[in-house]
């Protein structure tokens, strides 16, 4: 997986999903951006020369977050889920040149030794291609959302993907976030790492651990919204994320009729999540080998949603409000900052 032509294929992916999203943009007659409320951006990559007016902006209550708030909050999701898919499949991470934005721009720390982040040995052809696509597809966001945001756009801040047992941040010694979050949901025990690069199955435990996630923050996402464009847009990523969400899920069930031992590990990672965002059921484990649970849906079939307070709490691995931690060990930029207080 370590093959440079391989990530050139890759990246090529990425950049005819690019041209598509970009000519969704122009359909839509251009994006929008905040000048205090909503303000039309006219340049998000391509000029609009289809004559086509630009959507109407929606005024915004005073103390609501704004779009711009919540597509920045959604960008370092991507940026996450961006660099765990890109090392896996090519040992490498995400251009450098769509990582740059306002606030501070931090690193992909990787750690090493046992559990740094790097290109998975994948010994099946199947799991192989699911990563390569859905790699494709995450660095596909991030420069869609970047495009949309314009010169608003955040910088990458700071970001844990590591199953080693010590990294650095900042001079400071911490634990690999992956491995901190195993520990945490007595995956293993308090002096084992779990490294998601190691195998198949492993890597798929990883992604568990972020895609679950990224659905139920995109579902939660949904009513902040205001304008129609951006409502639209979120709506094809939330949708792309489900169908990635569900290819996890439905290969560790598959797995787990071979492998019992994923199904008890799975639900330890769920009830740690759901313990972390305070009540309600935010979260669903992928049920048992006599009943499948491959979608995580409330009694009407919806998909689950989190706030971006409970999606901090869970990114940050801590119950309390606090702006910093697990994925993201120097917390986030612009202005969606603070975990939901217990």
């Amino acid at each position: 997986m370590s093959d440079p032509i391989e990530f050139l294929d890759l990246m090529e992916r990425a950049e005819q999903q690019r041209q598509a999203r970009r000519r969704f943009i122009r359909l839509c007659g251009g994006a929008a951006a905040m000048t205090g409320g909503l303000a039309l951006l006219s340049g998000c990559g391509d000029d609009n020369d289809n004559g086509s007016p630009t959507p109407s902006p929606t005024p915004t209550p005073s103390g609501a977050i704004t779009d711009v708030a919540v597509l920045n909050f959604a960008l370092q999701l991507e940026y996450l889920e961006g660099a765990y898919y890109a090392y896996a499949v090519s040992g490498s991470g995400v251009d450098g040149a769509l990582l740059t934005g306002m606030g501070t721009q931090g690193p992909v720390v990787t750690g090493s030794g046992a559990g740094a982040a790097r290109a998975v040995d994948f010994s099946d052809d199947v799991v192989a291609e699911y990563a390569r696509e859905i790699a494709a597809d995450e660095i596909g966001h991030i420069r869609f959302l970047r495009e949309t945001l314009g010169s608003v756009r955040v910088a990458q801040p700071a970001i844990n993907i590591s199953g080693s047992a010590s990294v650095d941040v900042a001079g400071t010694t911490a634990v690999g976030a992956f491995t901190a979050a195993a520990r945490a949901a007595g995956v293993i025990g308090a002096g084992d790492i779990f490294d998601p690069y190691a195998s198949d199955e492993n890597f798929l435990i990883g992604a568990y651990l972020l895609t679950d996630v990224g659905v139920s923050a995109y579902r939660g996402a949904a009513r902040l919204l205001t304008n129609k464009t951006y409502l639209e847009a979120s709506a094809g990523i939330l949708a792309a994320e489900c169908y990635h969400d569900a290819t996890i899920r439905a290969e560790l069930w598959r797995r787990g009729l071979t492998v019992p031992s994923i199904y008890t590990r799975v639900s330890q990672i769920s009830a740690l999540r759901d313990s972390l965002d305070g009540a309600g059921d935010t979260d669903q484990d992928i049920g048992t080998a006599a009943t499948a649970n491959l979608v995580p849906t409330d009694g009407d079939g919806l998909v689950l949603g989190r706030s971006a307070a409970q999606v901090l709490n869970v990114v940050f691995q801590n119950g309390a409000a606090v702006t910093g931690g697990g994925f993201f060990p120097a917390g986030l930029n612009g202005t969606i900052l603070t975990s939901g207080a217990g």
